[in-house]
This record gives structure tokens, C-alpha cells and sequence, in this order.
């Protein structure tokens, strides 16, 4: 078997590719994810019959195929592990806490809309939607909604299908299981339809504001886990847009290695008996 070429990166390359990418979807590569990037994208010029990475660059720069290749990149740059009931703490705080309180503050236009912004396979949304439905019955009659979004295609596909593997259910309880997945033959699960029917996924990259220009009027964001992987720059834009998203009122939860220390002073900082968690103010009028 013949061994697969390695092209090497130079450089100067490397930073220009680092920029490109931070400036399309925030993540930041320093100086010792050179490797990464070579070992990663080495395929790419492959099989795009390109001879260095300097061609790369030009083509992610001028090519017509530029936004695909670019969407192509980050399914193989980006990391994507998650599970079910991923952070119970702050999730016992939404179902138990944010949720009634929202259920009393709302009621009288009985709309809820909740985005996972950067949902990868969709664990999160789903275990949201497996929340509302273990809530009760009292949003039946409300309009809800659930996006989950992710900037990887590939995940995304995952997510749609709604068909997991057992590693996804390593802090699932069995009678959660059971009542929401239905086990296939091969031995994976697949979420039932009243899950699924809550939630809907689409490609949003975070720092594109016409990709985000059509979410709009939330209650709640979850974005947990996403931010670590931005520089300060990226993080403030992207806060920016969760506060303009968010009605008043409105939450924004955070992973629980992440916070808006340094980052923004826009969110009130709510201490909750389960977590605590970010809340846009309310205007006095």
C-alpha cells in the first residue's frame, strides 16, 4: 500500500489560513495547531488536485466553490462530543426553575422559542424537547419551537435522523430511554416523532449575521461549550448577537467552563438553587 503524501505547511500559510478561518467562524488555531491544520486539511488539497497549501489558500480566497470548501473545512476541524442530559445541574435549573417561571411570565401570548446554537449531533435539543415534554401538558397549547443549529454539515445530517448509538446515553436513565427511544435491530435508538416534532435544525454560522438575521424573539439560548474554542474578539460578537436575539427577560446558558467574564456586562448573572445562569435585564418602563 503506497503511504499518503504528506504536503507540508509553511509558515507563513499557516497563519494565512488561520486568519481565513478565524474571520469565517471564530475558532482560533495558535502556533502549536500548525500540525493539526496540515494533518487535516493534507487531504483536502488531495482531492481537490491542489500541490500546496498556498493553492488552498487561494482557493478558499477567490474559487466560485469557496463557501463549500469552507463548510468542508470545518466538518474537519471541528470537534463534536456531546450526549444526552449533558450538564444535569443546569438542565434541573431550566425544567424546574426557568420553565415555570416562563410558563407564568408568558402566558398570555403562550410562545416559547428556545435555540441550541451549536447543537452538533443534536443531543441538546432533543433533551430540551424531552424536558418540555416531562413538564406537563400546559404547553400544548402554545406555539413552541426548538432550533438547533450547528456550523457542520455533517453533524447536522446526524441530528436529523435522530438515530443514536449507546455512547450518547451515558447519563441517560433507563426509564428516559425507554419512554423516548424506540431500539432498532442493529441496537441503536431512535427518538420518537413527539421529540422530534419540537425541534428543527439548520446551518447557521455564529459570526455570520445573515445566517442569524432570521432568528430572532428568544426566551432561552443554550449555547454550551461553543464559545471556548473562540478568541475574546469572537466571543464578544457572538454575545452581542445572543443579547440582540434574546427578548427581555430572556436566558442565556452557558457550558459550565464558560463565562462572560471580560466578555460582556450586558447580562445580568442569575443564581438559581440548581446553577446559575445569564439573563438579559428587563427594562424599567
Amino acid at each position: 500500500m503506497l503511504e499518503e503524501q504528506v504536503i507540508p505547511l509553511p509558515d507563513d500559510v499557516f497563519r494565512l489560513l488561520r486568519d481565513l478561518i478565524h474571520g469565517y467562524c471564530g475558532i482560533y488555531f495558535d502556533d502549536g495547531s500548525k500540525f493539526l491544520l496540515e494533518r487535516r486539511l493534507g487531504r483536502r488539497l488531495q482531492q481537490r488536485q491542489l500541490r500546496s497549501f498556498e493553492e488552498y489558500y487561494h482557493f478558499l480566497r477567490y474559487d466560485r466553490k469557496r463557501d463549500e470548501e469552507l463548510a468542508v473545512l470545518v466538518d474537519n476541524l471541528t470537534t463534536n462530543e456531546t450526549y444526552f442530559f449533558r450538564e444535569s445541574a443546569q438542565l434541573t435549573a431550566f425544567s424546574e426553575e426557568i420553565l415555570p417561571e416562563l410558563r407564568e411570565r408568558l402566558e398570555g401570548r403562550k410562545t416559547l422559542r428556545i435555540w441550541s446554537a451549536g447543537c452538533s449531533t443534536g443531543e441538546e435539543p432533543y433533551t430540551i424537547a424531552m424536558l418540555m415534554i416531562e413538564s406537563g401538558d400546559w404547553w400544548h397549547d402554545w406555539q413552541v419551537e426548538i432550533l438547533g443549529s450547528d456550523i457542520n454539515q455533517r453533524v447536522l445530517h446526524t441530528a436529523r435522523r435522530g438515530v443514536y448509538k449507546k455512547g450518547a446515553f451515558r447519563t441517560t436513565p433507563a426509564e428516559r430511554l425507554k419512554r423516548f427511544f424506540v431500539e432498532e435491530e442493529n441496537g441503536d435508538y431512535r427518538i420518537i416523532d413527539p421529540v422530534r416534532e419540537l425541534v428543527s435544525f439548520s446551518y447557521v454560522n455564529l459570526l455570520d449575521p445573515f445566517k442569524t438575521s432570521l432568528i430572532r424573539d428568544l426566551d432561552i439560548i443554550f449555547c454550551r461549550n461553543v464559545i471556548i474554542y473562540f478568541d475574546r474578539e469572537a466571543k464578544k460578537r457572538v454575545i452581542e448577537t445572543f443579547y440582540d436575539k434574546l427578548r427581555e427577560g430572556g436566558y442565556l446558558l452557558l457550558g459550565h467552563s464558560e463565562s462572560l467574564i471580560n466578555i460582556s456586562n450586558a447580562f445580568v448573572l442569575r443564581t438559581l438553587k440548581n446553577d446559575m445562569v445569564y439573563q438579559k435585564p428587563t427594562r424599567v418602563k
